[in-house]
């Protein structure tokens, strides 16, 4: 019986260690193409293109220099459009999709169903396959290449995910707590704001977090309704770094971390709530 134990605490030690094994390498994995960035950004071009993978023999931040110095790159004012379209997008996907989330989630009527369908078909729709809808219907209403113009696609891209996860957070919300409000003398707006909102705040804040991403990041329809390069976004900004011929990786790679370095501090910033959200939604789920 003690043998039969040992062998089997044994196996399980040797399962563990094979576990984490292939979990450190996971890790790596994701870990090592941003490392690969740092230190390639501090290579000058001739050396990276001898060497791709090594170190730098001898680190600069001439790359990070010549960024910064030429204006003609517009990389400053790309972020700053960038964080401009992302926050005022984030604002209203949050707003609309807490408040559309609890209506749908709380009340009873002939179209809830029809409305809630609808706004998870649009979850399903391929997003690219309406680049040239999208076009032409910008075009003809005169609202492209505007500073306005990327954020029509991104909040109505960014709803439907957005009212699923807060509909079905608020249902996981006893109806009691809002009843209770209620007869302390709690109006309907003072229930919503100040009573379930902080309740959401879990959720709100992995759904912020996630269409930050998805707004910082997106290129395609920022490519085809933006033409001016003063509006232009950080994808965008970054293929100026990319000649027909050659590209000069390293400068490519400084710019990249550079326009980077907002998202990541945001997101070690806001990690612990990211995960407290979702397993909030996955256990209330």
């Amino acid at each position: 019986m003690e043998k039969e134990q040992s062998n089997g605490k044994g196996k399980r030690i040797v399962g563990g260690f094979f576990m984490n094994l292939i979990l450190w390498i996971f890790s790596l994995s994701c870990i090592f193409p941003i490392v690969w960035m740092v230190y390639s950004s501090l290579k000058e071009k001739r050396q990276f293109n001898a060497d791709i993978i090594g170190l730098p023999k001898a680190p600069t931040l001439i790359n990070y220099q010549r960024i910064l110095s030429n204006s003609d790159y517009h990389l400053g004012e790309s972020m700053m459009n960038s964080v401009r379209t992302t926050l005022i997008s984030i604002i209203l996907i949050l707003t609309f999709s807490f408040i559309v989330g609890y209506i749908l989630a709380r009340v009873q009527f002939k179209l809830n169903r029809v409305l809630y369908i609808m706004f998870l078909m649009g979850m399903l729709i391929p997003i690219h396959s309406l680049l040239v809808p999208i076009y032409i219907v910008f075009q003809r209403c005169g609202i492209s290449n505007r500073w306005f113009t990327l954020l029509l696609p991104y909040v109505s891209f960014g709803l439907p995910m957005g009212i699923f996860l807060v509909e079905g957070y608020v249902k996981t919300i006893p109806v009691s707590l809002e009843e209770a409000a209620a007869i302390d003398g709690s109006s309907f707006s003072h229930t919503l704001w100040k009573i379930i909102l902080p309740i959401c705040q879990p959720i709100l804040v992995t759904v912020g977090i996630i269409q930050i991403f998805s707004c910082w990041n997106e290129f395609s329809f920022a490519l085809v309704l933006i033409k001016d390069v003063a509006l232009q976004t950080v994808p965008l900004a970054l293929t100026q770094f990319k000649g027909q011929f050659a590209s000069d990786y390293p400068k490519q790679m400084a710019a990249m971390l550079i326009t980077m370095s907002p998202i990541i501090v945001l997101y070690f910033a806001f990690s612990k709530q990211i995960i407290k959200g979702m397993v909030a939604g996955a256990v209330k789920g």
